[in-house]
């Protein structure tokens, strides 16, 4: 958009978000080094998750523990290693509540998305345990039985796990099959594509890049437009009784 001119696609509701990457603000954060984390969700939009963006120059470092929090983290591009395990492009971990969140950047370029939040326990049963994956050994599924919008599932579904990250790729034209209106929270970031999001009563264009939070409720539904697939990965809350 045009910054001198105070333009920005960038739209903040009570009931969603769309934060477009000219607009991202760069912030500082304890555990981290050689970085740059950007906050894209937070609590103090009155969401129940934050997401983060953080683009490593070489060397880059995280260290935390997670407390009572939850942590998912995606590796959009270039590499690194999560608690000792090499993660390149594409691969994943979940890292439990109670544990430590250690990730070391292998080189400048290093782009990483994570989902927090606070971990629901249930009765008699322990959180999900710490593992990683790439998501090309998972595979995709017609979503509500169209092949041309096909939903990858990057965390096993148990009773034991209170969120879930799916990857959702749409073929140009092709659209979710009808206006979602639901309980569960979504936190968003396009990952390649483009196309126009209806949240509530509004129409907004998305591109690689952009963040949405959708709250509860929030009447959502997506088409995608351009010459390539859209992409984009998402997080939402499941398994545990509404409030």
């Amino acid at each position: 958009m045009i910054a001198k001119l105070g333009l920005t696609r960038t739209v903040i509701r009570r009931n969603f978000a769309l934060i477009a990457r000219d607009g991202y603000v760069a912030s500082v954060l304890p555990g981290w080094t050689n970085c740059t984390p950007f906050v894209l969700i937070s609590a103090a939009m009155g969401a129940q998750v934050s997401q983060w963006l953080i683009d490593f120059q070489d060397d880059g470092h995280g260290s935390i523990e997670t407390g009572g929090e939850e942590w998912f983290l995606y590796v959009i591009a270039g590499s690194g290693v999560l608690n000792e395990v090499p993660l390149t492009a594409g691969a994943f971990g979940y890292v439990p509540p109670g544990s430590r969140v250690d990730f070391l950047s292998d080189s400048t370029g290093t782009h990483l998305l994570i989902f927090r939040k606070t971990y629901e326990a249930l009765v008699g049963l322990d959180a999900p345990g710490f593992f990683t994956a790439h998501e090309s050994d998972l595979t995709e599924a017609p979503f509500l039985g169209d092949p041309h919008a096909r939903l990858k599932t990057l965390l096993p579904d148990s009773a034991a796990a209170d969120m879930a990250v799916n990857i959702f790729t749409y073929d140009p034209g092709a659209t979710l099959p009808f206006v979602e209106t639901h309980v569960m929270e979504h936190g968003v970031l396009f990952l390649s594509g483009s196309g126009v999001y209806r949240l509530d009563e509004e129409w907004l264009p998305v591109t690689a890049g952009d963040a949405l939070w959708i709250a509860p409720y929030c009447p959502q539904w997506f088409i995608a437009a351009g010459p390539e697939p859209a992409r984009y990965i998402y997080y939402k809350d499941v398994n545990r009784t509404p409030r």
